[in-house]
């Protein structure tokens, strides 16, 4: 990754928040105390995100800490930059660039293992690199819908042949490496395929019919489509400047690619695989999710700093919300009524009502919070902050009085 130093005013305004998210060291985050997370009592710093609601009115609804993990001798280092829950019993980090590592836990929050990211491309069919190991930077993952195996990308490849690491600020004519999409066997942790995407491949996405992978090229502009049955990738569909959030139709029909560098959402008919877009809806738009019946999209703005709920058969903008500062990635909870979503400048979450797009709880986290997964095996909310902390929490948990 590199240091926020190197990066230019040529950058776009709606790419301004992410680059501290791609770049901040967990190595340089302040330490935060131990304490389990309070809710938000205090203004924010940023004049335009209001301070969270006042939870007396919201018993009944409300996020608890239930768990946090941190780094230790079993565990290993945690710098987790996206978390993600199968609804199975699993849930796996993505450690980044910094551990080279996905660590795998159970629904409960204990550790299972760690997985390394480090692979021989030859022994997976992969020719033309020179002979040795080489190492990724995981980013993002998505389990496939029978939750078998797990689909992780790789910022940037590291060892024997790769040379030019990847960049937060570049072009489709950029001299940057290929990277590569890992596929991981959930019954034994380990790496059994590897498969040849875009350089910087952010989000994964997998289609609920199980019949394709989707990879948003942050570099190349494009989107890799994967057909699952022969691990290659069969089409690669332009974006535009920098693709990142994907969300898949219930009916795997239709998959919505959230293109950071504009005010657009891409719509890809998956049979015929045309591609439209949804005009100005917001500004960066970052990190999509789909609600259970298909209707509605959730998307996260960037540079607005807000939550737009969308019609995703029209591209009406239905309603907008501000939370804390700087929303990063969201979840949705499985019957669709929450949103939980990342604050990653004010380093809280908050937990927002779909139907009135209302901020019913903003609750402190570790630094830099950048990951979340909704467990649909526990109702958890697990939330992974660059600080190297997994912090999990319950959400309406049965009451105590």
């Amino acid at each position: 990754m590199r240091d926020v130093r190197h990066l230019t005013a040529s950058v776009p305004l709606a790419l301004a928040g992410l680059v501290l998210a791609a770049c901040a060291p967990a190595t340089t985050a302040p330490t935060q105390p131990s304490t389990p997370p309070t809710a938000v009592t205090s203004a924010p710093t940023t004049p335009s995100t209001p301070h969270a609601p006042d939870l007396s009115e919201t018993k009944d609804l409300r996020l608890e800490s239930f768990k946090t993990i941190r780094s230790s001798s079993k565990i290993g280092t945690l710098s987790p930059k996206s978390i993600v829950a199968s609804g199975d019993g699993v849930v796996m980090a993505q450690n980044m660039i910094y551990n080279h590592t996905v660590t795998v836990f159970d629904s409960d929050g204990e550790w299972i293992t760690t997985i390394p990211d480090a692979v021989k491309l030859a022994d997976f069919g992969i020719m033309g690199n020179p002979e040795g190991t080489v190492k990724g930077g995981p980013v993002e993952l998505a389990f496939s819908a029978d939750k078998k195996k797990a689909y992780t990308s790789n910022y940037s490849m590291y060892g024997p042949g790769f040379n030019h690491e990847g960049h937060d600020t570049c072009n489709p004519s950029s001299n940057i490496d290929n990277s590569f999409v890992y596929r991981i066997d959930v019954a034994t942790n380990t790496i059994d395929q590897v498969i040849p995407v875009g350089k910087v491949p952010k989000y994964v996405a997998t289609t609920p019919d199980g019949k394709y992978v989707l990879v948003s090229n942050w570099c190349s502009y494009n989107l890799s489509v994967i057909d699952v049955a022969t691990h290659n990738v069969i089409k690669e569909l332009e974006m535009g400047a920098y693709p990142r959030g994907i969300a898949v139709s219930p009916d795997s029909k239709t998959a919505y690619v959230a293109i950071m560098g504009s005010a657009q959402i891409k719509v890809v008919n998956l049979g015929s695989f045309e591609v439209t877009s949804f005009t100005s809806v917001g500004s960066g738009p970052r990190h999509i999710v789909i609600s259970p019946d298909g209707d509605y999209l959730y998307v996260t703005l960037n540079a607005e700093g807000r939550i737009a709920k969308i019609n995703a058969h029209t591209g009406e903008v239905i309603k907008k919300v501000a939370t804390g500062s700087a929303p990063r990635s969201m979840d949705i909870s499985a019957d669709g009524e929450s949103l939980y979503v990342v604050n990653y400048e004010s380093s809280t979450v908050s937990k927002v009502t779909t139907d009135d797009m209302k901020e019913l709880q903003e609750l402190r986290t570790a630094y830099h919070p950048i990951g979340i997964t909704y467990d649909r095996k526990t109702g958890r909310v697990w939330v992974a902050c660059y600080s190297g902390e997994i912090e999990i929490f319950d959400d309406n948990p049965p009451s105590t009085s």
